[in-house]
């Protein structure tokens, strides 16, 4: 099949054109600062890339410039070549385990869902809207980063408050980047040739992070909680935080709840702890140079990772593999070999030349746990998903 997936931003719109017979992406594009005169579209397809600056007044018109490009890159020599569109949609609540079919209904809820996630369900609302208009007869299907944790548990997504709340405003831990956890965590089952039973641990690690545990297949136990806001010190966001800071706060510098929210998602983190950036990369060349509160962000950073792997190994009674995936998990020895180095007692044995070239196993023969490098694919997660929908929709019309 071919399948178009569509990642909607605020102002952005990133998309890939899969074949998922060869499991391949013929075509991505990125669409940044819709809206702008600075709007820069960027083509990429095999070795021919190009970018161009021009004018993108919507998400509609972003979507009908993706469309086109595929016309005039030829990966597809019709639009009617496309078999369905898969959309990644950050919140779904209780409502979506799994790819759905795009309804009425269903717009109307991830739009309901949008105060739990205004800064991006609103855009992906706009992103699905845009793609029925521009294809009308094309199957469209969301999957969202919160589906793949609604396998947690009551004892473990529950917060300690009156239940009453919980009834009335759905306040629970729901995690996100189910779709990358989902994927990492069944790239490591195969290669540890353990598919149906299995203890791992995945790590997403960039500017935002979060921790899951994955027992057999499914999600029993992420860091990021009812919003992205909990779990690890992130890029620029505080992560997990005694309540008593926040009343703290609002009594000391009079916050409202939008400059207090502002100050724990975006002044915090990385970047508040080395008052110099929220970019691994320079934290490590500033630690170089002996600026001691980067040293102690990148510290930080590995200890809280290490913390909740702990704990996770606890939950699972064990632990076959510690995954490292997203931006810093992919390409940052160090913070790996730190994290690692907490776990040496449970039997993780560190390669560190196979750490230091990103390989995709950094344990040595023998490492009780296995610690692996598996680069997410978040787009094809969502294709292939989107593709097994349809393809158990034509067979139960067929059974019929």
């Amino acid at each position: 099949m071919r399948i178009l997936v569509l990642n909607s931003g605020s102002s952005s719109l990133k998309y890939k054109l899969f074949d998922t017979k060869r499991g391949v992406a013929l075509l991505s594009g990125h669409v940044d600062a819709i809206g702008l005169p600075r709007c820069n579209v960027t083509f990429t397809a095999g070795a021919n890339k190009q970018t161009t600056t021009c004018a993108v007044k919507d998400h509609l018109a972003a979507v009908k410039l993706a469309l086109q490009s595929l016309l005039d890159f030829t990966v597809i020599a019709r639009l009617a070549d496309i078999d369905a569109v898969g959309h990644r949609v950050v919140h779904g609540g209780e409502y979506y385990t799994g790819p759905t079919r795009v309804t009425k209904r269903v717009l109307a809820t991830i739009k309901r869902l949008a105060e739990f996630a205004p800064l991006h369900n609103p855009p992906e609302i706009a992103g699905i809207k845009a793609c029925m208009r521009a294809l009308p007869s094309v199957p469209q299907v969301i999957v969202c980063d919160t589906a793949f944790h609604q396998t947690i548990p009551d004892h473990a997504f529950l917060y300690g408050i009156p239940y009453g709340l919980y009834k009335k405003y759905r306040i629970r831990k729901y995690g996100f980047h189910g779709t990358s956890h989902k994927y990492v965590a069944r790239e490591a089952a195969r290669m540890l040739g353990k598919e149906k039973s299995h203890e791992i641990i995945t790590c997403h690690l960039g500017n935002g992070s979060s921790i899951c545990a994955v027992k057999d297949g499914r999600s029993v136990d992420t860091s990021m909680g009812f919003s992205p806001l909990d779990g690890l010190i992130m890029g620029t966001r505080s992560g997990e935080l005694d309540p008593e800071v926040v009343l703290y706060l609002i009594k000391k510098k009079h916050m409202d709840p939008d400059e207090l929210s502002g100050y724990l998602n975006k002044q915090s983190g990385l970047k508040g702890i080395s008052n110099l950036s929220s970019d691994v990369r320079d934290l490590k060349e500033a630690a170089a140079k002996g600026n001691a509160h980067a040293r102690l962000a990148l510290d930080m950073l590995a200890y809280r990772i290490a913390q909740y792997v702990g704990s996770y190994m606890t939950i699972m009674h064990g632990l076959d593999a510690i995954v490292f995936t997203a931006g810093i998990g992919e390409n940052e020895p160090d913070i790996r070999r730190k994290v690692c180095g907490y776990l040496a007692f449970a039997g993780l044995t560190l390669d560190p030349a196979k750490n230091r070239r990103n390989e995709r196993v950094i344990t040595r023969p023998g490492s009780r746990i296995k610690a692996l490098v598996i680069p997410t694919n978040e787009e094809l997660e969502i294709a292939k998903e989107t593709e097994g929908l349809l393809r158990e929709r034509r067979q139960g019309r067929k059974k019929r």
